[in-house]
C-alpha cells in the first residue's frame, strides 16, 4: 500500500505525476497521512500536524522553513526537509539583476522608449559598479550575490553571526552596514532574531541615496516603515522580490515610482524549479526507505 502523501501547496505536472505514483496523495489532513509537502511561505498551516498524528516527514519545495513550526515537529519527531542550494544561483541573479532595473531605471527607461519618446531624452540614473554594496546576510545566498558583485567591482560589506575572515568588510549589525552602503540586499534567514531587522534605523541609515534590495522573506522588512521611507525619500528606491499578505501588495506601493517590484519569482526559472522538485523527492524518497535525509532540517 503507497503512504499517503498530504500536498499542501501546488507543484508543476513533473512533481505531481511521480509524486502519484509513489503516494497515495490527498489535499486534505487526515489520521492516515505519512508525509506533507508544502512551499516555504505556506509552512504547515495551525491545526494540520494534529490532524495527522502519524506524519513522519515534512517535505519543503524550497528553502525556507521559517513558517513551519520546528519545535513541534521535533515534539512529534516529524523529520524537515527543504531544498537548499540548487536555487541559490538564480536568487543571487535576480538580486543583481533588480539592483541594477533599479539603479539604472530599466523599467521607466523601457516604458519611455515606448513613447513618447520625448527630447531631451531620459533623466540620469545611477552607477553600479563600483558601488558600495552591504549584503544583510552571507549565507549560500549572499555569498553568491558577492561573487556577482566582484565583477562589477563593487565594494562589499556584509553583517553574518561571526566575521568569516573573507577579505570583505564584516559589520556587527545592519544599522552600521547601511550606514556604510549605497545598496543594501537582503539575503538574511527569516527567524524571530531577523523579524523586521530593516526598520526606522536601518533605512535612516541607509539614506536618501540608498537602495534596498530584497529577495529574503517579507517579514524581514518593515513594510510600514520601509513604504514610509519611500514615500518621503529617506531612501533613494527599493527594489522587492516579496511583500507581506502577497500575492495582495499594500497599494501604496503600486503608486511609487521609486520601486521595482517582482512577484516572489527569485527560483522561478524551469531549470531550478525541476531540480528543487527532484531533491524534495529525493528526500521523501530516502526517508521512507530507511536512508539517510539529503537536506534535513530537523
Amino acid at each position: 500500500m503507497k503512504p499517503v502523501l498530504l500536498q499542501l501547496c501546488p507543484l508543476p505536472a513533473w512533481d505531481e505525476a511521480p509524486l502519484a505514483e509513489a503516494f497515495a496523495v490527498t489535499r486534505d489532513p487526515g489520521p492516515e497521512v505519512r508525509a506533507i509537502v508544502t512551499h516555504g511561505g505556506l509552512g504547515v498551516p495551525s491545526g494540520v500536524l494534529e490532524a495527522c498524528p502519524k506524519a513522519e516527514i515534512v517535505a519543503i519545495y524550497g528553502v525556507g522553513y521559517d513558517a513551519v513550526d520546528l519545535g513541534a515537529c521535533r515534539a512529534r519527531g516529524v523529520r524537515v526537509t527543504n531544498t537548499p542550494d540548487v536555487l541559490t544561483e538564480d536568487c543571487a541573479d535576480l538580486a543583481v539583476g533588480m539592483l541594477l532595473a533599479l539603479a539604472r531605471g530599466i523599467v521607466k527607461a523601457e516604458a519611455f522608449a515606448r513613447g513618447p519618446w520625448v527630447s531631451g531624452g531620459f533623466p540620469l540614473q545611477r552607477r553600479v559598479s563600483g558601488m558600495k554594496v552591504g549584503i544583510l546576510g552571507l549565507g549560500r545566498i549572499g555569498a553568491a550575490v558577492a561573487e556577482r558583485l566582484r565583477g562589477f567591482g563593487c565594494e562589499l560589506a556584509y553583517t553574518a553571526r561571526t566575521d568569516k575572515g573573507n577579505g570583505m568588510v564584516f559589520c556587527p549589525d545592519a544599522v552600521s552596514l547601511a550606514a556604510r552602503s549605497e545598496a543594501l540586499i537582503v539575503t538574511t534567514l527569516s527567524n524571530a532574531e531577523t523579524r523586521h531587522i530593516v526598520g526606522p534605523k536601518v533605512l535612516a541609515a541607509l539614506g536618501p541615496r540608498g537602495f534596498l534590495v530584497n529577495i529574503s522573506r517579507a517579514a524581514c522588512v518593515d513594510e510600514e516603515a520601509l513604504l514610509g521611507a519611500l514615500e518621503s525619500g529617506t531612501i533613494a528606491g527599493a527594489a522587492l522580490d516579496v511583500f507581506e499578505g502577497e500575492p495582495r501588495l499594500n497599494p501604496r506601493f503600486l503608486a511609487l515610482q521609486n520601486v521595482v517590484l517582482q512577484p516572489h519569482h527569485a527560483s522561478a526559472t524551469e531549470e531550478t524549479r525541476r531540480a528543487m522538485g527532484q531533491l524534495m523527492r529525493d528526500n521523501l524518497a530516502a526517508h521512507f526507505a530507511g536512508r539517510a535525509l539529503l537536506t534535513p532540517v530537523v
